[in-house]
């Protein structure tokens, strides 16, 4: 009885730690789903907790929290260097204060990452027009170069392509690629992906573009986009959950592996499957297979919660030494990420 309860603590345990990688927002998510059912459940969650709808003019405000680099300058999407040339318009900061519509002024102004004519309905300046997950402060020049132009592949700094297209530049598609899918579960139909890109749509849902999942996957979040979720959280209520786990997007759409905050990779089914553990009994050692293709962690404990042994391995197979232990049950924990299983071994 005293090891079948140290067992059950044991799982329960090691869940609550995996678990708590995941922000408390998502409590209420059944992140075990893949696919347009997931694609929905975040939906739903998104919507439901945007409770404060920002204002047009609020934004302003808002930028000094969201996109602060430094006491009174904020980030501008789009730019990629500071005074270095004689152009103020390619500048990555500008003074708070100094936003309006004058590019001659090198003011900066509220870039819709989404162009609000290519919504359907029209995007406006109030709901997804106004959705602080979704416009951000651009410098007044680069806004307007950009204007509707869909957005394309390319390669270095933001800029027309071909004069028809724009690309965000390398240090930004990442975000814009976020904020597409954000927009996209927050408000459906109304900001459809495939109308604001170029490029095949992937197989389980044409609204969407493989454009965005791929940069998505080569530019993860920053600090910046972290910051901003942060904020945005206790403002308006919602979060982007592709900033919180870009992985979310490989789950539903497939395509290029994204980065994996939370570990979700492989769940417990695929790993009880993947781990092989020989000989039982043994003395020596035993040998530990793992086929499941991530890193996983290795920890050893006797009948009585005591651990005795830890690493830390990425490679198929490992070994644990038993040569020194007592004969007896022991437990050895294997996980990844929010996946957790325990294999027993018995020293002869």
């Amino acid at each position: 009885m005293k090891r079948f309860t140290f067992l059950i603590w044991l799982l329960a345990a090691t869940a609550q730690g995996l678990l708590a990688q995941v922000p408390s927002y998502y409590n209420d998510v059944n992140l075990s789903l893949t696919g347009m059912a997931l694609k929905d459940e975040l939906a739903t969650k998104i919507i439901n907790t945007h409770t404060h709808h920002v204002s047009y003019s609020e934004l302003w405000n808002v930028y000094r929290h969201t996109d602060s680099s430094s006491p009174g300058k904020i980030y501008l999407i789009y730019g990629w260097e500071n005074g270095h040339d004689s152009d103020c318009h390619n500048d990555l900061e500008r003074d708070t204060a100094e936003h309006g519509g004058s590019a001659a002024r090198c003011e900066y102004n509220r870039e819709h990452v989404y162009p609000k004519s290519l919504g359907d309905p029209p995007l406006g300046t109030s709901g997804a027009g106004s959705d602080a997950h979704h416009v951000r402060p651009s410098d007044v020049q680069m806004n307007s170069h950009r204007g509707n132009k869909k957005f394309t592949d390319a390669s270095g700094h933001a800029g027309p392509v071909n004069d028809n297209y724009w690309y965000p530049g390398d240090e930004w598609k990442g975000d814009v690629a976020r904020i597409i899918m954000y927009l996209y579960l927050r408000y459906g139909t109304q900001c459809l992906p495939r109308r604001v890109g170029t490029g095949p749509a992937v197989d389980n849902d044409r609204d969407m573009l493989q454009l965005f999942l791929e940069w998505n996957a080569e530019d993860p979040p920053s600090p910046v986009e972290d910051k901003r979720n942060e904020y945005l959280e206790r403002l308006q209520g919602n979060r982007n959950p592709f900033i919180d786990n870009p992985y979310l997007a490989t789950l539903i759409w497939g395509g290029p592996r994204a980065e994996d905050r939370w570990n979700m990779a492989v769940d417990e089914t695929t790993l009880q499957a993947a781990v092989h553990v020989w000989p039982v009994p043994a003395r020596q050692q035993v040998f530990v297979e793992n086929l499941s293709g991530e890193a996983v962690d290795y920890t050893l404990y006797d009948a009585d919660g005591k651990q005795l042994w830890n690493t830390h391995n990425e490679s198929e197979q490992t070994s644990v030494p038993v040569a020194r232990l007592r004969k007896g049950v022991y437990f050895l924990v294997v996980t990844t990420g929010r996946a957790a299983i325990v294999r027993r071994i018995v020293k002869d």
